[in-house]
């Protein structure tokens, strides 16, 4: 069975992208495979097309383990679409939609299944997982977002750790775990926790050259925000889609309202929410352009939606893999998009803090700090962005596998590479403010406090515990502020100072302290973080969609083609996406087919959809000319 041609005739692809066919050959002839690819790379098609082709040699049926019932029936309305034979096993289902789903099951009339991880291990489930395998109809298990197996990542959840019984119950079944987001340790874990010893690694470059990086100096991160997005991602009328993070529940509701009032659609999206407004909420950001969903990291696995613009982040993540996952977000469709990041003091202060007041061991905690500090260090940095966050998963920049580069040339710092001053002084001023107070008190204080006395500013506090007579008094008083809390992230960064949580979060002194102090270590720092689109109040030219390119008739046809599309998504309660993505739309206006033979050379229409839309679009197309 051809893989290629199931990838023309089903997907309508003409090739396949870096280890895609490799990756599905591999599989198809009944290997194992850990895949790591980045978001948008074509994961889905590596265990669709073994499965179609494993079930067209008669060797069953895929059962897919997605951690998102949310999402399913978009997954599945998508395959269907493509005309392949699938459906999903969720608590969505009544009890006579199960019923009906098992029947089919069990006819063979199935070519992929799928089901949360939780469902999968149920007595019901694998009782019938064991009557397909007893029968030689069990041929392949895809297991999604691999990295929730491991407590190392960033999305642990613990039911992934039973999907173990698939190797143990299932021998000489292939297994296929996929993820967009891995460091070393993490994918070790995986390796481990699903016994994939055995498994072919399969590992692509963890590189987004869509997405511009950027992260900005927090001052007023509402206000920044809304500059943001009016300044990169509307045109005055229409607002991109983007997806905008915040760590708390209220703030998620705070700034879904700002942005309404600011005339931006946004909507909120966290765990308290009633779960039907959730679903509400998710399928109108899925389904319509233009709309900014403000949420927590509950959500956005899984989200297949290609057209968001911009991910930003309005407080820290926890961790790089987080950031990179979330950011990833953002250009599933190859074209350009932004991942900005407001980032201070305080995003430290409050990631530290819930570390060390976590219930978890030392050794975890140990490991979380160390994934905290690289993504401090990316926040710092002073060079390019997107050399630092390849690096953390053990790549080099190297623009289509040509001799590794030091610079992209779409972030921040090198678009417009920061000014650098010597923070070294600055640095030693603090240390020493940090040892003199806890000298004379006995206690330790907080940053407010410590820029307080080093700055020479006589607050009731500072004259409460008489800090006004220390040597180190008002010696920097020649920083602002803002410079004296920038050396503080940056010692916090480079693990030069430490914050207890447990404390206050009081500041106290490290190992690397004393190196700083005898002048064996130097502070570099950036001057700001702000960045040309903090500073150029106009929209990126930069950001070019699918349509740039098109004429003025190409164009009409282009809206055309949307507008119908649109009708067609609504009727079958789909995003529109899963009809045609907007590439595909592109390439019909340019291309102007005059018939089905012409359509069908356009990447994006495979069989089923030429017999089920050709006629339909090439009359809109005629209509357009």
């Amino acid at each position: 069975m051809n893989p290629l041609h199931i990838l023309r005739e089903v997907f309508g692809y003409p090739a396949f992208r870096g280890h895609q066919q490799a990756i599905i050959e591999h599989v198809v002839g009944g290997g194992d495979a850990l895949v790591l690819m980045p978001t948008g790379g074509g994961k889905s098609l590596c265990y669709q097309i073994p499965a179609i082709a494993r079930q067209r040699l008669g060797q069953g049926l895929a059962i897919v383990v997605s951690p998102l019932i949310a999402l399913m029936h978009d997954q599945v309305g998508a395959l269907h679409e493509a005309g392949v034979q699938a459906d999903f096993l969720n608590s969505s289902l009544s009890g006579e939609e199960a019923n009906a789903v098992e029947q089919r099951l069990r006819r063979g009339d199935i070519t992929l299944l799928y089901a949360a991880p939780e469902r999968l291990t149920t007595p019901r489930f694998l009782a019938q997982l064991d009557m397909l395998y007893e029968q030689g109809q069990l041929g392949l298990f895809a297991i999604d977002e691999a990295h929730c197996v491991s407590q190392w990542g960033h999305d642990f959840r613990p039911e992934y750790r039973a999907l173990t019984v698939l190797h143990e119950r299932y021998p000489g079944v292939p297994r296929i775990a996929l993820t967009a987001t891995a460091d070393a340790l993490t994918r070790a874990d995986i390796v481990e926790r699903l016994q994939l010893e055995q498994a072919e690694q399969f590992v692509s470059s963890f590189d987004r050259p869509n997405i511009r990086y950027t992260i900005v100096e927090k001052k007023d991160a509402t206000q920044q925000l809304l500059r943001f997005i009016q300044r990169e991602h509307s045109d005055g009328q229409q607002h991109d889609s983007g997806i905008v993070y915040c760590q708390s529940r209220k703030r998620v509701e705070e700034i879904a309202q700002t942005l309404c009032d600011a005339g931006i659609q946004a909507l909120p999206y966290h765990a308290g929410l009633d779960r039907a407004i959730r679903q509400r909420n998710q399928d109108k950001f899925l389904r319509e352009e233009g709309v900014v969903m403000v949420a927590t990291i509950a959500f956005g696995m899984g989200i297949d939606k290609p057209d968001v613009r911009f991910v930003a982040h309005l407080d820290m993540p926890k961790n790089i893999e987080g950031y990179y996952q979330e950011t990833g977000r953002a250009g599933r469709d190859g074209q350009a998009a932004h991942a900005w990041m407001v980032y201070g003091l305080n995003d430290v202060v409050n990631q530290r803090r819930m570390i060390d007041e976590s219930p978890a061991g030392e050794e975890f905690k140990q490991v979380m700090r160390g994934k905290l500090d690289a993504l401090l260090a990316l926040a710092e940095a002073t060079d390019c962005r997107r050399v630092r966050l390849l690096g953390y998963f053990g790549q080099a920049y190297s623009p289509e596998g040509n001799t590794p580069l030091m610079r992209c040339g779409n972030c921040d710092n090198c678009l417009q590479p920061p000014d650098i001053w010597d923070g070294t002084e600055a640095a030693r001023m603090l240390l020493s403010t940090i040892y003199r107070i806890q000298q004379h008190s006995g206690i330790a204080y907080g940053a407010v406090h410590i820029v307080d006395v080093l700055r020479g500013k006589t607050t009731p506090k500072v004259e409460q515990f008489g800090h006004q007579t220390l040597s180190t008094f008002g010696i920097g008083s020649k920083f602002s502020e803002a410079q004296l809390r920038g050396v503080l992230r940056q010692l916090l960064a480079i693990g030069a100072l430490g914050i207890d949580g447990q404390a206050f979060n009081t500041l106290f002194l490290t190992e690397l302290s004393r190196a700083v102090l005898k002048g064996e270590l130097k502070v570099q720092l950036r001057a700001s973080l702000s960045t040309p689109a903090e500073r150029k109040p106009k929209r990126s030219t930069s950001l070019k969609t699918v349509e740039t390119n098109l004429d003025g008739q190409a164009q009409q046809r282009f809206a055309d083609l949307k507008a119908w599309r649109g009708e067609v998504a609504k009727s079958h309660n789909l995003p529109a996406y899963v009809i045609f993505h907007d590439a595909t739309l592109a390439a019909i206006a340019q291309a102007h087919p005059a018939n089905l033979e012409e359509l069908q050379n356009i990447a994006g229409i495979g069989v089923k959809k030429l017999e089920a839309y050709g006629q339909e679009v090439l009359r809109i197309v005629d209509q357009s000319a």
